[in-house]
Order: structure tokens, then sequence, then C-alpha cells
């Protein structure tokens, strides 16, 4: 058989229809490219910076003493009996983390259009290398929180808290965090592909979200009248089941685990519908 007679394989990539979830084996095959991205996201972020990964500190650090001058000088919000520093700390660790993926995520389709309309590989492996390279951040300032928590426990009032066993649990709480972020941050990527308002809206989002979730307050100071609203947050039950973890000083329960828990794969399920549906024609109208 000549060369000219062998028939040349041929790959046609199209869209599927209806409603579908991604490829889980396309995104494992593609799994290079996804470390690849995680490492550029890592090594750029604070490139050409004076103070380079220290901003992963001073970042939580400076907010949470601006929390404390505010929130527990001022308006004289209660701590549940814990130092206020480890208090705001412990709640901005959760919420920075998902803070950080839902604006990575927010924008994917928008940001990277020139290099999607060029080479086909899964789109979503942008918004989960984000979401990956994200937890260096988080991992660097649990590592600050630990070293205040040592300052607190052996230097001051170290016998109105500390850790529990639920600690062993922290990877799943940030998991679910992760889960979170990234449906609601791929919902509204899907929405701005198509009306760029939207896009715009993320940080204002992300304002009036973090006072809905107890960041800067305990959930038992939360009106009864007003407890359902905030568990239909699904950022609270994070929020305050590692102030349990870390500080043994949240509120949780098994209701408020169970609704997190559904609303968690509601919005992670929506999230990666509406990402697939969009994903495959955005580049005509981006």
């Amino acid at each position: 058989m000549t060369p000219s007679s062998q028939s040349t394989p041929e790959i046609v990539i199209e869209p599927s229809g209806g409603l579908n979830l991604p490829s889980w084996n396309e995104l494992f095959a593609y799994r290079d490219l996804f470390w690849l991205l995680v490492w550029r996201d890592i090594t750029t972020r604070y490139k050409q910076t004076a103070l380079g990964i220290l901003w992963y500190v001073i970042q939580p650090v400076v907010t949470t003493v601006i929390f404390m001058l505010i929130f527990s000088r001022v308006a004289r919000i209660p701590t549940n009996g814990v130092p206020s520093s480890l208090f705001y700390l412990c709640g901005l660790l959760p919420w920075n983390y998902f803070s950080q993926t839902f604006q990575s995520t927010a924008g994917t389709l928008a940001n990277n259009a020139g290099v999607f309309g060029k080479v086909y590989f899964p789109r979503l492996i942008v918004p989960l290398s984000a979401a990956t390279s994200n937890l260096m951040a988080t991992v660097i300032q649990l590592a600050t929180f630990a070293v205040i928590y040592g300052v607190e426990k052996f230097g001051l009032r170290g016998d109105t808290f500390g850790v529990t066993a639920g600690t062993w649990f922290l990877p799943l709480l940030f998991i679910q965090v992760a889960m979170v972020s990234l449906g609601v941050g791929l919902c509204l990527t899907a929405v701005s592909a198509k009306y760029r308002d939207f896009s715009v809206v993320a940080g204002f989002i992300m304002q009036l979200w973090m006072y809905g979730t107890p960041v800067i307050y305990p959930l038992s100071r939360v009106p009864a009248r007003w407890y359902f609203v905030a568990a239909l947050n699904p950022m609270t039950f994070p929020t305050e089941a590692l102030r349990q973890m870390l500080l043994g000083a949240g509120t949780i329960t098994t209701p408020l685990f169970l609704e997190s828990a559904i609303l968690t794969v509601v919005v992670f399920f929506t999230g990666l519908i509406a990402f697939q549906q969009v994903e495959k024609s955005f580049i005509d109208v981006i």
C-alpha cells in the first residue's frame, strides 16, 4: 500500500447538544496543561513587585487590624470570647479564598477569548487551575494565623479558645469553598460573556456578600428571625465551621450543615452546566 493511499485520521471538534456536564476524562487528559497554568498563576501573580509573596501575609493582616479597630473597638461587636485578632483572621481565611477564586473565575471567558479562539482545550481547566493556585495564598495565610495563634495562646489568654478535633476536616471545608466560588463564578462568566455589564458588578457582589457572611460578626449574634437568611448563604457554614475547628468558637448545627451542603452542590453544578452551554458558542458573541 502506497503512502498516498493511506487514509489520514481526522479529528472533528464540535459542540455537544443538550445540557451536559464536562468530560472528566478529557480534563484528566489535559492534566499537564492544568499544572502548567497553576504554576503560571503562582509565578506571575506578584512578579516584579518589591514584596512579592509577602503580600499574601500583608493583605489579611492589615484587613484584620482594620476590622479590630472598627468593629471591635468602635462598634463593640463581640467575638465569642476569643481574641479579636484571631476571630477576624480566621473568618478571612475562607472568605479570601472564596473571593479570590470567584474573581479569577468570573472573567474566564472574556479574559481568555484570544487564547480560546486559537487553540482547543477544555475551557474549564482555566478556572480550575485558578482555584488550585489560590490555595497557595490560603496556605501562607494559615501559617500566618498559626503564628498569631501561638502568640495569643501562650502569651495572653489562651484558656478561652483552642483547636478542636474537627480540624482534620479542614481540607474538606476548603473543597466546599472552592465549589461555591467556582459555581458562582462560572455562572457569572457565562452571563458576562454576552452581557459585559455583569462583569462590572463582580466586586460589588463580593462587598455585599461579605457583610452577609459572618466574617466580622459571629453567627450567634444574628437575630432568630434572620437566621434562615444567614443559613441560605452557602459561605456561612464554612466560616463558622472553621472558627469551631481552629478556635472552638463557631456555631454549627446539623441543619446548617445540610442546607450548606445542598446549596453548594446546586450552585456548583448549575455553574458547570451554564459554563458548558455558553462556552460552545461564546467566541461568536465575545
